[in-house]
């Protein structure tokens, strides 16, 4: 009897999440329309957050200067306390694409008590941005390649849309065997957290943003309260989504095949650090809470196998109902990063890892190392 209560509350969860979750995983449905008609021509101040980021650096800034916008993009990165060669090789790459000029490379203040290292970056790269009275900022991280018409894209977005911050999740590294195992469940957990659908209806709280691309205008920005409003927050896009739509305005969240991430994640290790990182903040830093997501994980997607093995027919028919409609909801995330469809059956074995990189997290906060990134501590 246990066991068929137990695969009857994971067939429920299945079906609401399928159901009635804003239809999260129908990842192309997610897409931003293609072809719209180009917005107006406007300035795009476009501000890079760089720290040590001199192996991927020249991709970004060429992508950013020469795209096929008919406005203004003007970049101006913000040199985080380099160690490495990041400035120069920026400057050099922009003047291999002919737009020396319209490269601003600014070189950081030392990092004030109470702001996160990245923040910290963005508000001097907005300060200077300003000058421009653009008509959107546009907020990327050094590692994303934007194609030549993802700026445009984004624009005409904002524009059609009225929208006040609109966001699109890059598709990250997918090459390394850690990576195909474990990247397209964090976007689909990411996701399930804040659906798009959900987040781009002004009626609902629900706010995200993905921080690799973020376009929002500046009145609106400083409608939510600047970046000094989040300046401590280590999820910052979604903070700052969250600011933006309590303040009245409006987001949009989506997936997007113009921009991706050169960032690899060679290892499993490294990809976990990366989940580690804000897992635990997400939970508020709470002990309950933390046992709670790790007790619903494990019913959500672990139950459902090992019904399989049940000694109760019902049991396992149960069991393999809510395995296969939740390989059928992660099926979408794996054919969208272009993987083998088998690899949907997975997604038990992903969340065991997810559920360990979580409990991880907590470990470093509690001993005082918790979000690092770039060799600072920003959740301490």
């Amino acid at each position: 009897m246990p066991a068929i209560i137990a695969g009857l509350i994971g067939v429920l969860i299945w079906i609401y999440l399928l159901g009635a979750r804003g239809g999260f995983w129908r990842v192309r449905a997610m897409l931003p329309p293609s072809g719209a008609a180009g917005a107006e021509a406007c300035t795009v101040a476009v501000v890079v957050p760089a720290r040590n980021e001199a192996d991927v650096i020249a991709q970004s800034v060429t992508s950013l200067l020469t795209q096929s916008y008919a406005g203004s993009v003007r970049v101006f990165l913000v040199d985080d306390s380099s160690t490495d060669d990041t400035a120069r090789i920026a400057r050099e790459a922009a003047a291999r694409a002919g737009r020396a000029e319209n490269l601003t490379v600014i070189e950081g203040r030392p990092l004030p008590a109470g702001w996160s290292g990245k923040l910290w970056a963005v508000q001097q790269g907005i300060e200077r941005a300003r000058e421009l009275a653009p008509r959107f900022l546009l907020l990327t991280d050094a590692d994303i390649v934007h194609s030549a018409g993802n700026v445009e894209g984004l624009v005409s977005l904002a524009e059609s849309g009225r929208y006040d911050l609109t966001s699109f999740m890059v598709r990250l590294h997918c090459g390394t065997p850690a990576e195909k195992f474990l990247v397209p469940a964090f976007v689909f957990f990411f996701f399930m957290l804040y659906p798009p659908a959900w987040v781009g209806n002004r009626r609902r709280g629900t706010a995200g943003a993905a921080g690799g691309c973020i376009l929002i205008r500046p009145e609106s920005l400083e409608r939510a309260g600047g970046i000094a409003a989040i300046r401590q927050e280590i999820i910052d896009d979604c903070a700052l989504a969250r600011a933006v739509k309590s303040n009245g305005g409006s987001v949009w969240l989506g997936p997007t095949e113009s921009a991706c991430s050169v960032r690899p994640y060679a290892t499993y290790s490294e990809v976990g650090k990366m989940i580690s990182r804000t897992a635990f903040n997400q939970l508020g830093h709470s002990a309950p809470l933390l046992l709670f997501s790790l007790a619903g994980l494990t019913v959500t997607y672990l139950l459902p196998p090992l019904l399989l093995f049940a000694l109760h027919p019902l049991a396992i028919a149960l069991g393999a109902t809510a395995w296969l409609l939740m390989t059928a909801a992660f099926l979408p995330m794996v054919r969208f990063y272009g993987l083998n469809p088998l690899r949907a059956l997975t997604l038990p074995l992903i969340a065991i890892f997810y559920m360990g990189a979580t409990f991880h997290s907590a470990v470093r906060y509690w001993k005082g190392s918790g979000g690092v990134w770039k060799g600072r501590v920003q959740d301490p």
